[in-house]
């Protein structure tokens, strides 16, 4: 972007997951709720943010963050049975949590709009799985928006919650980290506006909000019906389109490029300045099938290339239409292994597969990156970037958490069951203390299905407190039920930290409020809701106190002998939350090279990115460093202090 369109006055900078946010607020959105999970988790915060400096009303704008995406998609759809329009966010693994109320909701339908902003991760970069939820809207009968750029993301959005009221169904506003991440200039006229929250009915009572199985039946019976016409108002959308062949010549072979999504955006870049006779189509809403409009691009054309991330969605859609019609098309993409099958896609990419793909032999020229390393459009830099793997922080509290039950148990045979959060990073070396992660909150189901299988093992699982509260206290009440004697160790770091640092029950702040002693008073105990759940052994410590720590650890799991769950609650808080940790804020660490043997304890054991290995000596970044002390308290020698 040049200088000139950054300094217009008359536009705006706007992320794609702000412009969510604006769309939300432009349709009168009334409620909105989710869980924290990138890529999706600035659109709550914009919302909120948006309601402060406005001063508006709980009642007439309410933005929370649930205890969990199940939650928080039934509270938004409670508020569409009202009449009140709703926005629901998560990332798409958090759409697995919210699965059961939202396959409910297709047959209930709703009242009020109702708009679930799901957020994919391509890559993944930030998640587990590379789940489509383009396939997850078919599934449950849900309408989907694929937008291509943030613009279009706040257009949707808007959209969506009449689409929502004119069928009476939930509607999912699928996004990718791109689009949730990336920025496009936007006129001021669609940035600034007055809000106007959507009038909502209220509530009337009627046996279509109770799910029956008769009712299900009929629901199911009349979706065929409701998704044509549905399908049939997707083909009149400005975001679906069909651009004309260039260069079209009637005795050469016609091929199409078809895209979704992100994709369209690079598919456009990559196209710069191409060649050939190419018939174009971008579909932003791939379920119901706009199928007159595959139909038209489809017809004359020979081979179709499809370039889309995650699952060949629209590949698929587009061999169902040239199937039925029996037309003499070939279709190509991720299932004929021309694009790649997973990961993000980019202009280079997208360039490299339409150069490779022929329709008469020939190929065609597009907006690639030099392959010399010379710079170009969509190949900025010259050089490769070097790798840079996940870490945790210099001073996390979790490093020594880790290290403190490694070193309780390292004579004692045992498992260590992990689960989704920054602390998954335990499993790299030289911590190696994640031994599985499926999911939220199977760090503390895992390990008990462990013990049934090996009994003579010590199982112990870790979970974040932001996970504790959202899945993690179901498997605590199964392994009291049931008697498994495994050890729970909560990392209370007081923060969803992986997410963004946003607030959870257990400090007490909600999205809305800023830190304040009444906050503290709202706070949940984890000890209590442990007591509470009928565990008999809990234990508190800050696992920066490594002996301690240590001895807690050895404590708990000993505990477990008597034929039930221990519990750990490991309190130190997040470095990123407590400024007073910063690097530059407090102490530092100093090495004594006199009485330093160079035995590599401090690095080999910890893993620290304060701490290098030159080869000859052990140096400090002053600049990572925050003084936790960690590395003095494993080092042998007394060659660490601070100052």
């Amino acid at each position: 972007m040049d200088n000139s369109q950054q300094q217009n006055p008359t536009q705006t900078l706007v992320m794609g997951n702000q412009a969510v946010a604006l769309g939300a607020l432009k349709a009168g959105v009334r409620v909105a709720a989710g869980y924290p999970g990138t890529p999706s988790s600035e659109v709550l915060e914009t919302l909120s943010a948006y309601g402060q400096s406005h001063k508006i009303g709980p009642f007439d704008l309410h933005v929370e963050w649930s205890v969990n995406e199940k939650s928080a998609l039934e509270v938004c759809a409670g508020a569409a049975f009202a009449g009140a329009r709703s926005l629901f966010t998560c990332k798409m693994v958090g759409l697995n949590v919210a699965a059961d109320p939202l396959a409910t909701l297709a047959y209930l339908g709703v009242k009020g709009g109702l708009v679930l902003l799901v957020a994919d991760d391509p890559g993944p970069i930030s998640s587990q799985t590379e789940q489509d939820t383009r396939q997850f809207a078919e599934f449950v009968q849900v309408p989907v928006l694929d937008p291509s750029t943030p613009r279009e993301a706040l257009e949707m959005a808007e959209y969506a919650f009449e689409l929502s009221e004119r069928y009476a169904k939930p509607v999912i506003l699928r996004t990718v980290t791109r689009i949730c991440h990336s920025t496009e200039s936007l006129p001021q006229a669609l940035v600034e506006f007055d809000y106007q929250a959507h009038p909502a009915e209220g509530f009337t009572k009627d046996s279509r909000w109770v799910t029956f199985p008769p009712l299900a039946q009929a629901a199911h019976r009349a979706m065929p019906e409701l998704f044509e016409r549905i399908g049939a108002e997707f083909c009149t959308l400005p975001w679906n389109q069909i651009e004309p062949a260039t260069k079209a010549e009637p005795d050469q072979p016609r091929i199409g490029l078809a895209a979704s999504g992100m994709a369209w955006s690079y598919l456009k870049d990559a196209l710069a300045g191409a060649a050939g006779d190419l018939r174009l189509l971008k579909l932003a809403t791939v379920f119901p099938l706009p199928e007159p409009l595959l139909l038209d691009f489809l017809q004359g054309l020979d081979e179709v290339l499809v370039f889309e991330e995650l699952a060949p969605t629209l590949e698929r859609a587009l061999l169902r239409v040239a199937g039925k019609h029996h037309l003499p098309v070939r279709v190509r993409g991720k299932l004929t292994g021309e694009v790649q099958a997973a990961g993000e896609l980019s202009a280079d990419i997208v360039g490299a597969g339409i150069a490779a793909f022929r329709a008469d032999g020939t190929d065609f020229e597009c907006a690639q990156g030099d392959q010399t390393g010379q710079a170009s459009a969509t190949n900025p830099l010259p050089f490769k970037l070097p790798a840079r793997p996940p870490v945790l922080c210099a001073g996390c509290p979790h490093r020594a958490s880790f290290l403190a039950v490694k070193q309780a148990m390292r004579r004692q045979k045992a498992t260590f069951s992990g689960d989704i959060g920054c602390y998954t990073l335990g499993n790299a070396a030289p911590l190696d203390m994640v031994d599985t992660c499926v999911c939220m909150g199977g760090g503390f189901s895992v390990p008990q299905g462990m013990y049934w299988a090996e009994p003579e093992v010590k199982h112990i699982g870790f979970v974040g407190d932001s996970t504790f509260f959202a899945s993690g206290i179901t498997p605590v009440v199964n392994a009291v039920y049931n008697h498994a004697p495994v050890t729970f160790v909560i990392l209370d770091n007081a923060t969803t930290a992986m997410t963004g640092t946003q607030p959870h029950p257990g400090t007490g702040i909600r999205i809305a409020t800023d830190a304040s002693p009444a906050d503290a008073e709202n706070a949940i105990s984890i000890r209590k809701v442990l007591e509470g759940c009928g565990v008999r052994h809990i234990y508190e410590c800050d696992p920066l106190q490594l002996d301690q720590a240590i001895a807690t650890v050895k404590q708990a799991v000993a505990d477990t002998d008597d034929g039930g769950p221990s519990a750990i609650i490991l309190e130190s808080p997040c470095i990123q939350i407590d400024r007073s940790l910063q690097p530059g804020a407090g102490s530092c660490a100093v090495i004594d090279y006199q009485a330093c043997t160079h035995c590599r304890v401090c690095t080999d054991l910890l893993g620290c990115p304060a701490l290098s290995d030159t080869g000859d000596q052990v140096q400090v970044d002053a600049t990572l460093c925050n003084g936790c002390t960690l590395c003095a308290q494993v080092c042998h020698w007394d060659a660490i202090s601070f100052e």
